[in-house]
C-alpha cells in the first residue's frame, strides 16, 4: 500500500468541502477540481490547491476521468477521493487510479463491480445468505421478458436501474397497464445517468421503514457496523430526512441487521466506508435493496452518535492502517436527525431552481451542525445535483434533536433562490415523524397528491417587511447625505408623512401606510379600507438581520435589499420575496398566453412526442427534460391542437422557454 501526503477531490459542493476540512485537519495537503461553473465555489477556495477540468456539463468536466487523472498529475497528488456521487462507484476509475499510481479511497474496483450492479448484487447476497426482496435481475433485457417477469411478481412492483442508485432510473408500477411505459422511462433515464440501461424488477414491499447499516473494514480483516440510519421519508425515491438510531430498532433487530451488513461486505472482500441497505416491513422482516460502496450524504448522524469522523476513517484505511476498534467497542450515543436542503420549489411539484445565492447564513447553535457547499453571491447551476446543504441537529433524545434541528432550518436563510426549507420544516412538524412512525409512505400519507401550498404573506410579515424596507431607504439617503449630525444617525421626524408600500402576490395584495410613531416605532395600516393595522418597533438591525417587535411579540428575522424595489425577509421559517410596485418602472409581469407550453426549469430537451396539427388532449405527455440528472414530463394543461413546435430535442433550453404552442379547445357545456 502506498502512503500518501497530497488528496485530490474528485467531487464539488458540500462533500468536496466536508472531505477537504477533514483532510487539512489531518495534515494532509488538498487539491480540489472544478468545473468553470464552479469558478468562485466554497470547495475551489478551501483547498490548497485547484485545477480547472473544463464546463459546466458534467459529461464534460466532473465525470470525464482523464481530466481528473491529469489534474492528480499536474498537482502532484498522490491520492483520489471520489466523495459520493459522480466516480464514487464507478469501477473503471477506480482501476485507472491504481493504474496511474494513485490510492482511490474507497474499495477495491472488485467490490464496486460486485455491488454497483443490482443484479449481480442479489445473486451474491442472496448466495451469502443475505434475505433479498423477491424479483427478476436477468439477463434476458427485452421488454416481452420484463413484461412476462412483471406478471409472476405481480404489482405493486418497482422498475429499477441495474446499474443505478439515488432514486434515478427507477419507477413504481401500481397496474401492468403501466410497466411498458415504466420501463422505456427508467431506462431512458438510466442510460443517461450511468451510461446502462439494464433493468431489474422487485416486488414493491408496501409501507416498509428504509433502514441503512453503516459498515466500516480495513485490509487486515477487521470489518464493523456502525450502527443503522433510518432514511424512509423519501420523495420520488430521494431521500429527505435521514435520522440514527432508527426509532423502531431493537438491540436483537439491530444485531440481526448489522450481522447481514457485515456479512455482505465480508463476502466480497470490502474494505473501506460502506452502507447496506435494507427494507423493513411492519413485521419486522428485513430484506436487502443495494450496497453503496462509498460514504453517504447522510454520513453525518452516524458521526454524531458514535463521536468518529467517517472520513479520518477512511483515510487512514486507505494508508493501510488498522481501524483501531471492535465491534464491542462501538457506542450510540443520543440522537441525530438530518435534512437535506435543496433548490427546489415545492409549490411548483418541487421543480429544481437555479439562479443566484443573495444571501446564505446558516444558524449556528449547541448541537447544530450545517454541511454546505455554497456562499454569498454564488449562482446555483442547472448542471449539478440540486442538494446544497445539510442541516443536522443532534441532542441527548429524538425530541432534542428533532426541536433543535426545526429551530435550525427557521433561523438559516437563503435568499435569491427557492429553497424546500419549508416543507423540510412541515414534515418535522407532523406528529407522525415526533411519534417515530415515519414510513416510506410517510409524504404521500401526510401531504397527498395535492400541491404543497406556501399561503401568501400575512398583514404582520408584510408590514416587517415595509419597515425594513424604509429603514433601508432611510440608510441608502444617509450615506448620500454630504453631512450627518452626531448623535442624529437614527433620527426621524414623527410628522413625516405616511410612507407607503404596495406589495402583489398571487392570492392578496398588500396596500400599505407606514405612520412612524418616534424612536424606531411604526404603525403600518392596510387591509380592506385600510381596516387593519399592526405597530412594529425595530430594537436592533445590522446589515442582514432585525430584531422587533410586531404589536408586542419579539420577531428575529433575516431581511436583504436587493434593490429599492426588491427584498427578501426570513422571518419564522418563512422565506419571503416582496417587490415594491410602486418602486417598480417599466416591469411587466406577464406570460405568452395560456397556450404556451413552456419549460419549467433550465435542462436538455431530450423528447418532443407531438407533431404540429397533432390533437392533444390534457395530461398527455408533450416533452421530455433532463435537468439535475432527473427526467421531466412536461404535459399539457389542456386539451387542444399543437400549432407550432418552437424548440427541437437535444437542445439546451432556459427557465420559460416556450417549447409548443397549442390552439386550446373551447369547452363545451
Amino acid at each position: 500500500m502506498n502512503r500518501f501526503t497530497s488528496i485530490l477531490i474528485a467531487n464539488r459542493g458540500e462533500i468536496a468541502c466536508r472531505i477537504i476540512r477533514t483532510a487539512k485537519s489531518q495534515g494532509y495537503s488538498t487539491v480540489a477540481v472544478y468545473s468553470q461553473a464552479d469558478v468562485g465555489a466554497p470547495h475551489v477556495q478551501l483547498a490548497d490547491q485547484a485545477v480547472l477540468i473544463g464546463p459546466g456539463p458534467v459529461a464534460e468536466s466532473y465525470l470525464c476521468a482523464d481530466k481528473i487523472l491529469e489534474a492528480a498529475r499536474s498537482s502532484g497528488a498522490q491520492a483520489v477521493h471520489p466523495g459520493y456521487g459522480f466516480l464514487s462507484e464507478n469501477a473503471e476509475f477506480a482501476k485507472a487510479c491504481e493504474a496511474a499510481g494513485l490510492v482511490f479511497i474507497g474499495p477495491s474496483a472488485h467490490a464496486i463491480t460486485a455491488m454497483g450492479n443490482k443484479a449481480e448484487a442479489k445473486r451474491l447476497m442472496s448466495a451469502a445468505g443475505v434475505p433479498c426482496v423477491p424479483g427478476y435481475e436477468g439477463e434476458d433485457q427485452t421488454v416481452q421478458t420484463l413484461v412476462n417477469e412483471a406478471q409472476k411478481i405481480g404489482c405493486p412492483l418497482m422498475v429499477k436501474a441495474a446499474a443505478g442508485g439515488g432514486g434515478r432510473g427507477m419507477r413504481l408500477v401500481d397496474d401492468l397497464s403501466q410497466l411498458e411505459n415504466a420501463i422505456s422511462l427508467a431506462r431512458n433515464e438510466a442510460e443517461g445517468a450511468f451510461g446502462s440501461g439494464e433493468l431489474i424488477l422487485e416486488r414493491a414491499i408496501i409501507t416498509p421503514r428504509h433502514v441503512e447499516v453503516q459498515v466500516f473494514a480495513d485490509r487486515h480483516g477487521n470489518t464493523v457496523h456502525l450502527g443503522e440510519r433510518d432514511c424512509s421519508i423519501q420523495r420520488r425515491h430521494q431521500k429527505v430526512v435521514e435520522e440514527a438510531p432508527c426509532p423502531v430498532m431493537t438491540p436483537e433487530l439491530r444485531a440481526n441487521m448489522g450481522q447481514a451488513a457485515v456479512d455482505a461486505a465480508k463476502s466480497i472482500d470490502y474494505q473501506g466506508a460502506g452502507t447496506v441497505e435494507f427494507l423493513l416491513d411492519q413485521r419486522g422482516e428485513f430484506y436487502f435493496l443495494e450496497m453503496n460502496t462509498r460514504l453517504q450524504v447522510e454520513h453525518p448522524v452516524t458521526e454524531l452518535i458514535t463521536g468518529l469522523d467517517l472520513v479520518a476513517l477512511q483515510l487512514s484505511v486507505a494508508q493501510g492502517d488498522e481501524l483501531g476498534f471492535t465491534q464491542d467497542q462501538v457506542r450510540l450515543t443520543g440522537h441525530a436527525i438530518e435534512v437535506r436542503l435543496y433548490t427546489e420549489d415545492p409549490v411548483q411539484d418541487f421543480l429544481p431552481t437555479s439562479g443566484p445565492v443573495a444571501l446564505w447564513k446558516p444558524a449556528e447553535g449547541q448541537g447544530i451542525r450545517i454541511d454546505s457547499g455554497i456562499c454569498s453571491g454564488q449562482d446555483i447551476s442547472p448542471f449539478y445535483d440540486p442538494m446544497i446543504a445539510k442541516v443536522i441537529a443532534c441532542g441527548d433524545d429524538r425530541e432534542t434533536a428533532r426541536l433543535r434541528l426545526i429551530d435550525a432550518l427557521k433561523r438559516s436563510c437563503l435568499f435569491g433562490t427557492t429553497t424546500n426549507k419549508r416543507f423540510l420544516i412541515e414534515c418535522l412538524q407532523r406528529p407522525a415523524f415526533a411519534a417515530g412512525g415515519a414510513t416510506t409512505a410517510f409524504i404521500e400519507e401526510q401531504f397527498g397528491h395535492a400541491p404543497f401550498v406556501e399561503p401568501a404573506p400575512s398583514l404582520q410579515e408584510a408590514a416587517v417587511a415595509a419597515v425594513l424596507a424604509l429603514q433601508y431607504d432611510y440608510q441608502r439617503a444617509q450615506a448620500a447625505a454630504v453631512f450627518v449630525a452626531p448623535g442624529l444617525k437614527n433620527w426621524r421626524n414623527a410628522e413625516r408623512p405616511a410612507v407607503r408600500k404596495h406589495y402583489v402576490f398571487e392570492d392578496c395584495a398588500h396596500d400599505l401606510f407606514i405612520h412612524s410613531l418616534g424612536a424606531e416605532s411604526y404603525r403600518v395600516v392596510g387591509g380592506a379600507q385600510q381596516a387593519q393595522s399592526c405597530d412594529v418597533q425595530l430594537l436592533d438591525y445590522d446589515a442582514h438581520s432585525a430584531l422587533l417587535q410586531v404589536d408586542g411579540v419579539r420577531y428575529q428575522v433575516d431581511f436583504l435589499a436587493v434593490s429599492e424595489a426588491e427584498h427578501f425577509l426570513s422571518m419564522d421559517g418563512r422565506t419571503l420575496h416582496f417587490r415594491d410596485q410602486i418602486r417598480l418602472t417599466g416591469a411587466k409581469y406577464g406570460n405568452s398566453g395560456c397556450g404556451s407550453v413552456m419549460a419549467p426549469m433550465h435542462g436538455m430537451l431530450l423528447d418532443i412526442r407531438v407533431s404540429e396539427g397533432d390533437a392533444v388532449q390534457k395530461g398527455q405527455t408533450l416533452a421530455v427534460l433532463e435537468a439535475m440528472k432527473m427526467h421531466y414530463e412536461i404535459q399539457a394543461e389542456a386539451d387542444g391542437v399543437v400549432r407550432e413546435i418552437l424548440s427541437s430535442a437535444g437542445t439546451q433550453v432556459a427557465a420559460d422557454t416556450v417549447l409548443i404552442e397549442i390552439d386550446l379547445l373551447e369547452e363545451t357545456a
